[in-house]
């Protein structure tokens, strides 16, 4: 297998449940809300264990530090942690509200700046997200509504179908109702502020802890109602930005990608279907995320109609 593939971590969570396991065959721990796959990551707390690419068995920090180059591009620092974390996320019931700090606002609260990117893999009936605020709310409102239990009531909400995607930029108020089957490719960040926690308790029964006062310094309260970018056929962009690119690509069977040598690494996320490398015959399944290193050419056949995601220019020198 010359792409590089990755163990998930999978982490527990209340609105979690077993969709990891039924939509994605995945095998969870134990029988654990699981709400989180954690594909990708280069964290202190959390490290990625590696297949292929003839890195077997290293973790993803071990790899950067002994060919950094390979697989990032000659003018990668070895020690500057993977910058892209990649999640599943299996939302049986709503996230809460939260926000993730602006670059310029982090450092003084203690956290790391988040934007993130949400793909819709797949929605039940009546699924939605909730992202900025409903037009003419303000934050004097905002306030008021958070100390009175109503702030559902400026909070914009959009029923979502499978295929669409969001961009989350940090800063932007957001939560994800259930129901939704996400991709979620972020910044390389787990810093969350929880504003609202709808009256839940968390797995030990307690309430979840809030962080209102970092939360209020980093809400963009001049965002509101944003859309969804809706899918198209073929190939389309999801995402341009200073953090990462993100296209989609729709394959009929038998149909190829090609992806040429000491150009840029790049994440190829199949949501759809299954891709077959046409060197050494191995497979991307649904669900699975591999890296392409830098200094290796490929070339993927679709073995059924497929959807493709693919995140790049996340390595610039």
């Amino acid at each position: 297998m010359r792409f590089i593939s990755f163990e998930p971590i999978y982490q527990q969570r209340v609105w979690g449940g077993r969709g990891l396991e039924s939509k994605l065959g995945r095998t969870l721990p134990d029988e654990q809300p699981y709400g989180e796959s954690w594909e990708v990551v280069d964290r202190p707390e959390a490290q990625s264990l590696l297949h292929g690419g003839g890195y077997d068995g290293l973790t993803i920090r071990q790899a950067l530090e002994t060919a950094s180059a390979q697989i990032m591009g000659p003018g990668w620092d070895a020690t500057t942690p993977f910058p892209i974390l990649v999640k599943w996320l299996d939302c049986q019931d709503r996230l809460s509200l939260q926000v993730h700090p602006p670059a310029d606002i982090a450092p003084s609260l203690g956290g790391e700046p988040k934007t993130e990117n949400w793909y819709v893999a797949e929605a039940d009936p009546g699924a939605g997200l909730i992202v900025g605020l409903k037009k003419g709310a303000t934050r004097e409102e905002f306030e008021q509504r958070l100390k009175n239990d109503t702030l559902e009531e400026c909070v914009h909400r959009m029923l979502v179908q499978p295929g669409e995607s969001m961009f989350v930029r940090s800063g932007r108020l957001h939560a994800i109702d259930g129901g939704n089957l996400i991709l979620e490719i972020q910044q390389n960040s787990d810093t969350t502020y929880r504003v609202y926690d709808w009256g839940r308790v968390g797995l030990d029964g307690k309430p979840r802890q809030l962080h209102v006062e970092e939360s209020m310094k980093c809400i963009n309260f001049d965002d509101f109602e944003p859309e969804t970018i809706k899918p198209q056929p073929g190939e389309q962009t999801l995402v341009e930005s200073e953090i990462f690119n993100l296209t989609k690509h729709e394959l009929k069977a038998g149909e190829r990608m090609e992806f040429a040598a000491n150009d840029e690494p790049r994440l190829l996320s199949v949501t759809v279907g299954g891709l077959r490398d046409v060197e050494d015959g191995a497979e991307v399944s649904t669900g699975v995320n591999v890296l392409l290193p830098y200094n290796t050419a490929f070339t993927f056949v679709a073995a059924e109609d497929s959807v493709v995601l693919i995140t790049d220019a996340f390595a610039r020198a």
